[in-house]
């Protein structure tokens, strides 16, 4: 890609600066929020972050030598030589600003977002699979991976800074490509990081109890998944899942026209699920037999949302059907390994919400023969949604045979203070049945050898990470592989 210049008056336009002074005509190489990368020929945003704010740094980057200067307020007189905008919301400025940088990328493609507690990933993955296989160049921006055209970027956030976001929206369009999937946390939502995208499709998968170490409050939760909607234009489609109580809530003040899927509701996009097996999903959509590898109602779901999400797209229905049922899950979403000698299945699952795990536990429990026992290793990440904990352990018990509690990510935190938090959930019936291995490694290994024949071991929490993170260091972990390590 090209390198950038753009003058600052090229880049506000979108603003609606409160008061704009100094010259608008300087050339600009670069948008910066982190002071420490400011400099020469750069344009800083002051941006109220999680853990400080940006507008403490503003003389640092005018220090630096920044030319031009975007914040909500300034707290004392700035040299006269530098430009200043000031505006309400530094965080929607950033990318309004970002987008305008990179040639508003999100216009020139396609652009589907999908946002929801649970089946963000699965859901962008298989939509960028199926218009690949349909034969697009396509973009992805998910938590496992992004990918330009095939080639893969590695992911750090399920969604990236707004400047991070238009760079790579930027190379797709580079890379000629004409649809671009990405996940929207309720992170990206509320930190304004979508600000300045153009979404043709937003889809709205399910919302349950998760991230209020951060909302706080569930009502917050479902404010900053509903403002996603409530941010699109008239000529985009918002496809929500009835079948979840808010899904009509989240488009109740949306400009977009309306689309709904279910399976269990009149919608426009309607599924029945005929068998349900550990071979995959037989489903009747929209009157049509349809047999797909995935499993699980909550893959029905999530097929239902990609068929949908094509169709409005204007893709050819039995196109888009015939290609479906030759796509996989993505990686850490209901994996598979299996012990051949001893007929053991063990399940990888990225599980991390009560809910998530309720759902992947009772589709292991409708497939799984009436004899086979169901042996779940879970944890819970440190730094995180204390509120959960007690909850995760009590869902393992409820569906499982036998538990063990093990350590996730825990971050900053002890894993045995962290298990001791799970360790509150357990009722006096369901201690027996539970084992607390701090060692993720030895837990696995630990529920492989408790396995018996026709067994299900389900490793929850991490999916497709490769990594555990202890005290700020992230040590190489792979639950798969060592799941692999004991099986073969």
């Amino acid at each position: 890609m090209q390198e950038n210049h753009k003058t600052l008056a090229e880049l506000i336009p979108d603003l609606s600066a409160k008061v704009l002074q100094g010259n608008t005509d300087i050339a600009l190489s670069e948008i910066v929020f982190d002071s420490r990368k400011a400099g020469p020929g750069k344009v800083f945003v002051a941006v109220k972050g999680v853990q400080a704010d940006g507008h403490q740094y503003i003389p640092q980057a005018i220090a630096a030598g920044c030319p031009a200067i975007v914040a909500e307020y300034f707290d004392k007189p700035i040299e006269q030589n530098v430009a200043l905008v000031q505006v309400s919301n530094s965080a929607e400025a950033l990318g309004q600003m970002a987008s305008a940088f990179y040639g508003r990328p999100s216009q020139q493609m396609q652009l589907v977002g999908v946002t929801g507690t649970n089946g963000k990933t699965t859901t962008a993955t298989l939509l960028y699979d199926l218009f690949t296989a349909l034969g697009y160049k396509c973009g992805l921006l998910s938590t496992v991976e992004n990918r330009i055209a095939g080639r893969v970027v590695t992911a750090t956030h399920t969604t990236p800074d707004a400047i991070a976001i238009n760079a790579l929206l930027a190379e797709m369009v580079d890379a000629g490509c004409e649809f671009a999937f990405m996940e929207v946390s309720s992170h990206a939502v509320d930190q304004r990081r979508i600000a300045g995208l153009k979404f043709k499709v937003a889809i709205f998968t399910n919302i349950t109890h998760d991230h209020l170490d951060y909302h706080k409050t569930f009502d917050n939760y479902i404010k900053a998944k509903k403002g996603f909607f409530d941010a699109l234009a008239k000529d985009a489609f918002a496809l929500v899942n009835v079948d979840d109580k808010r899904g009509m809530v989240m488009v109740q003040n949306t400009a977009a026209k309306v689309y709904r899927y279910s399976l269990r509701h009149l919608s426009e996009f309607r599924a029945r699920i005929l068998e349900n097996t550990l071979q995959g999903l037989h489903l009747e959509i929209d009157r049509e037999d349809f047999f797909g590898r995935l499993i699980g109602e909550f893959n029905a779901y999530n097929l239902l949302a990609v068929y949908g999400t094509a169709v409005l797209l204007e893709e050819d229905k039995t196109e888009v059907l015939t290609q479906l049922s030759r796509l996989q899950s993505a990686e850490g979403r209901f994996d598979y390994v299996s012990d051949a000698k001893r007929k053991v299945t063990a399940i990888v699952d990225y599980a991390h919400t009560p809910d998530a795990l309720e759902k992947v536990l009772e589709t292991i429990s409708a497939l799984k023969s009436k004899q086979a026992r169901i042996i779940t290793v879970v944890g819970c990440g440190g730094d995180r949604d204390k509120t959960k904990r007690p909850e995760m352990a009590r869902m393992a018990c409820k569906f499982s045979d036998q538990v063990v509690l093990t350590s996730d990510n825990p971050r900053s935190e002890e894993p045995e203070a962290i298990i001791k938090d799970m360790e509150a959930g357990l009722s006096a019936q369901d201690q027996p049945k539970v084992l607390s291995i701090t060692e993720r490694r030895s837990a696995i290994k630990t529920a492989c050898r408790l396995a018996q024949s026709g067994d299900v071991v389900l490793v929850a929490g991490k999916g497709h990470e490769k990594y555990q993170e202890i005290k700020g260091v992230k040590h190489p972990f792979d639950d798969k592989e060592v799941l692999k390590e004991e099986f073969l």
